[in-house]
């Protein structure tokens, strides 16, 4: 559940700590003063959109932050631990906006985006508000709170991958065909490329060999001139370095006879003359190999201009020139046999068709199964609120194959006995959606791991018993969820475990808002004014004073 909000340079707040705790806490206030601006606060923490103008003037930026406490077990922690966030003392939230656009947020400790934040808070604090209500007469909401209620998470999503692919196979069919319109000219010039490349037989690294025989071959006669004065120096001419070598090796061989101690010199001596007269041989032979062959030259550069214009042609490197010939031949195979092409995408087709076929009619008979369910369980709903004889019926209709499967839904209502149901949009009012969408919000409940419900004004156009009734009904869903009430009504006010006001004042030509818990001495008189107007009479605090007593009662 929610157990702290904090809220800077946010709208009309300059800076608020709020704590929350269990069951049902009301916030209540005059027309206009504010209370919606935590609703949007909260909209911040579920990946919700914002620009600049949320920020409180003369501010640089607008924070909110919150802690949000969940169960041991829940699939959430799981979720974020598994993620490498930090749930342990609570799931702390956070989410800036700045003026210069560079906004940020946080989850758990690590940097997050606003679509994270909609992935993962967004299903543990639930906003409802008269806009939600109209979206319970959109047909794909419909389907969504359907879905929901029968926990098609997993139907939905084999749905979808069935419906991509069905997809994907279908365009692949066709491109296939289309293709097959010019696949002759496409096989001439396939079969131009790959003689080209095989006339050629390039070989991996050959390219690198070429450039070094090709320096080699240009600089003739420097490499002919170092190699062979290397030799004249190390071992064929006079005074060699290998004949110096051995001459202080022969001097030193009898004294090392007399003393032991230059024996080792004269073992390394002996291996230098060795490895010196070794290198001097090789740089002779080296020497001796090398030609000036201008034939040669001409043919080398013409083997490397030929490889260098493949490789920009086919891109990459020689290296990649053979996976281009191997790729060259499996499209030229896959066009001679062009039948069996189109027989196996054909056959894809089919597949796949079958595949989108069960899923949907998967997900169309655990719809039904759930409509049947969901009228039944809104039906007690709306019993509890006031409704004796009134029903829900979920209409399953078919219609075109889609991502989400081949039904659509219609929620009809029939708030009287006798009268037929029509769709909701067309015959509920206000309040009577009002009612409708807690007796929803609580028959999905037990499917959802929604921690917090916010409801923002839902009330709004009812009263009287209505009003008590729908107050009942928010006190009896805090049994099992912490909800919080954006409220006109006292009658619902009376029924909340918490009160909070929301005053806005205006000082030296400066709004602000104000928001602050009332404890059980102050709620009277905020119910009185709820009643009765800024200056409720000794009636009025009376009636509120019963109808709190009444609530706890």
């Amino acid at each position: 559940m929610l157990t702290l909000l904090r809220i800077f340079g946010f709208a009309l707040i300059d800076e608020l700590e709020l704590p929350f705790g269990p069951g049902l806490t009301a916030i209540t206030g005059e027309t206009g003063a504010g209370k919606s601006i935590l609703v949007d606060a909260l909209g911040l923490l579920r990946g919700g959109r914002a620009g600049a103008d949320v920020i409180r003037t003369g501010r640089d930026e607008a924070r909110v932050e919150a802690i949000l406490e969940l169960p041991a077990a829940s699939a959430a922690r799981a979720r974020l631990r598994a993620d490498g966030r930090e749930v342990e003392d609570g799931l702390l939230v956070r989410r800036v906006v700045a003026r210069n656009g560079r906004g940020r947020a946080h989850l758990g400790g690590a940097l997050a985006t606003a679509a994270d934040l909609s992935a993962m808070v967004a299903g543990l604090i639930d906003i409802a508000s008269q806009h939600d209500q109209q979206s319970l007469t959109d047909p794909e909401s419909q389907l969504a709170i359907l879905d929901a209620f029968a926990e098609n998470e997993a139907l939905r999503a084999e749905m979808a991958s069935a419906y991509a692919a069905r997809t994907a196979a279908r365009a692949a069919l066709e491109s296939f065909s289309a293709d097959a319109r010019t696949r002759g000219e496409r096989e001439d010039l396939l079969r131009f490329q790959l003689g080209e490349l095989e006339a050629a037989r390039p070989e991996p690294g050959e390219d690198d060999s070429l450039a070094a025989e090709r320096e080699r071959l240009r600089g003739a006669e420097r490499f002919f001139g170092a190699t062979a004065r290397g030799e004249e120096a190390l071992y064929a001419g006079d005074g060699a370095v290998s004949e110096r070598i051995a001459a202080v090796a022969r001097e030193l061989a009898p004294l090392a006879a007399l003393d032991p101690a230059l024996a080792p010199i004269v073992e390394t001596l002996a291996a230098a003359q060795a490895g010196v007269e070794d290198a001097g041989r090789d740089l002779g032979r080296y020497a001796r190999s090398v030609r000036a062959d201008p034939g040669r030259l001409a043919e080398v550069e013409e083997r490397l201009f030929l490889l260098q214009r493949l490789c920009r042609k086919h891109g990459g490197t020689v290296a990649d020139l053979m996976a281009r010939q191997a790729a060259l031949r499996a499209e030229l195979a896959e066009l001679g046999s062009f039948d069996d092409g189109l027989a196996a995408r054909q056959a894809a087709v089919t597949e796949a068709d079958a595949r989108a076929g069960a899923a949907a009619a998967a997900l169309t008979a655990s719809r039904a199964e759930a409509a049947r369910a969901l009228e039944k369980k809104v039906a007690a709903g709306l019993r509890e609120l006031g409704f004796a004889s009134a029903r829900l019926p979920v209409a399953l209709e078919a219609r075109e194959l889609g991502p989400h499967g081949a039904d659509r839904v219609r929620l009809l209502f029939a708030p009287n006995p006798g009268e037929e149901a029509r769709p909701l949009a067309k015959i509920a009012s206000g309040g009577e959606l009002s009612r409708v969408m807690l007796a929803v919000k609580q028959a999905l409940a037990r499917t959802d791991d929604v921690l917090t419900y916010v409801f923002d004004e839902i009330d709004a156009g009812i009263g009287g018993g209505t009003a008590e009734v729908i107050g009942r009904k928010l006190k009896r869903l805090s049994a099992d969820r912490q909800v919080i009430v954006i409220t006109h009504l006292p009658q619902v006010a009376a029924f909340a475990d918490a009160h909070v006001r929301v005053t806005k004042t205006a000082a030296r030509g400066k709004t602000r808002v104000e928001i602050e818990r009332l404890d059980e001495t102050e709620r009277p008189a905020e119910i009185a004014r709820m009643l009765a107007g800024a200056a409720p009479s000794p009636q009025a605090a009376a009636h509120a004073a019963e109808m709190l007593r009444n609530a706890r009662s």
